[in-house]
């Protein structure tokens, strides 16, 4: 298994990078919301996309 040093080192890593990846975020957050105005739809159009080729999987086999 892990020593205690590799437990403590995997925890502090997991909080560092946790506090990283929150404070870009509130960074971006103005950035994102002028230049990926429109990306939600190409998000849906890929989720119902992937749906309908597992539908059309299901439907056939």
């Amino acid at each position: 298994m892990f020593t205690t040093g590799q437990l403590i080192f995997g925890i502090l890593f997991f909080i560092a990078f946790i506090i990283a990846i929150t404070l870009q975020y509130r960074k971006d957050i103005k950035i994102r919301k002028t230049h990926y105005k429109g990306a939600i739809w190409i998000l849906i159009a890929f989720i119902g996309f992937i749906g309908m080729i597992a539908a059309v999987k299901f439907i056939f086999m």
